[in-house]
């Protein structure tokens, strides 16, 4: 005896047809898009462009901010607080003077150079000059001992101050000749260089701010161009009983295209141009390695990043551009 045919679930065929639709529906608004992006070539191509620039703007003022911090904080590294001891103070003095400025919580080491190794440090730097080396052979050792400080910030130095004005050690063995260099040019010179850093972020912000408001606007209209092109088309999509999504799919597909394509040639650009500077950066004193290793090794997350910020552009654009058209 034949067996009955289970009953078809109505709900679950319904459902799968939905889906079956939906994906056609996908299919056909990408397809779309993407042939009007080819129809629409010389606006593509403007809009484009004008996207790149404006995402190789926004990489190039985070690159930017990037390696003038790292240069910075390299610049800070290398910078060490200089206090002058005199040339008689002895050991056990020198190792009590460590021990209270390493105990402060703004000092991350000391190093002491005894008068003796400056000295040895001075002939080596001038070992080519005769005049030099003869006279350190003939005159007694004049130099002083330096304890040469690294604090946690380079901007920081009010606890070390207060240590030295204070501690009956370090004021007792001071050089009288030769003052602290917390108060020196050195410190002036970073600080300079923090503000320039600031002011650089700041019209990074701007500049990437303007070329996103022009790349909105180009592909606003770019996308307005394309409507009034195919209004008549759209007219009768309405007339069909054709939904907003589906009439406005395409534009948006058109436009992420825009943000794909121009994301790729501006990381393309901003690699090369990294790549290109580096070595020159490099003998200039700006650190660019640290950064340069880190986009290498994470290029796959860099260029989706820009992908995505890409198509959020555009596709901000041109759903206001054809929101105000559908809703009219």
């Amino acid at each position: 005896m034949a067996k009955a045919k289970k009953p078809v679930n109505s709900k679950v065929s319904m459902q799968k047809k939905r889906r079956r639709r939906q994906v056609i529906t996908s299919g056909r608004i990408i397809k779309y898009g993407l042939n009007s992006f080819v129809r629409n070539a010389w606006l593509s191509v403007a809009a484009t462009i004008v996207m790149t620039i404006t995402l190789l703007i926004i990489f190039g003022s985070l690159v930017a901010r990037t390696v003038l911090v790292d240069t910075v904080e390299g610049i800070k590294d290398k910078v060490d607080i200089s206090v002058y001891i005199k040339k008689d103070a002895s050991n056990d003095d020198v190792k009590k003077m460590e021990k209270s400025i390493l105990a402060l919580e703004s000092v991350r080491g000391v190093q002491y150079v005894s008068p003796e190794e400056a000295r040895d440090n001075f002939a080596s730097r001038n070992s080519s000059d005769e005049d030099i080396r003869a006279a350190l052979i003939e005159a007694e050792n004049e130099f002083f001992g330096v304890l040469n400080v690294k604090l946690v910030d380079i901007g920081d130095t009010e606890e070390l101050k207060n240590l030295v004005d204070t501690d009956k050690n370090i004021k007792a063995h001071l050089d009288p000749d030769h003052p602290p260099t917390y108060a020196g040019d050195r410190k002036d010179a970073i600080d300079s260089i923090a503000n320039s850093i600031s002011f650089a972020e700041k019209i990074g912000i701007l500049a990437g701010t303007i070329f996103t408001v022009i790349a909105s606007l180009i592909i606003f209209n770019t996308v307005r161009m394309a409507i009034f092109n195919r209004r008549e088309e759209i007219y009768m999509m309405k007339l069909i009983g054709a939904n907003k999504s589906f009439i406005r799919g395409p534009f948006i597909v058109e436009s992420v295209v825009y943000g794909v394509i121009a994301a790729i040639l501006a990381t393309g650009l901003g690699y090369l141009v990294i790549s290109l500077a580096k070595d020159r950066l490099e003998a200039y004193g700006v650190i660019v390695a640290p950064l340069a290793e880190l986009l290498q090794a994470h290029i796959g997350l860099v260029i989706l990043a820009m992908m995505g910020t890409g198509s959020l552009i555009g596709v901000l654009s041109s759903w206001t551009a054809t929101r105000q058209y559908l809703d009219d």
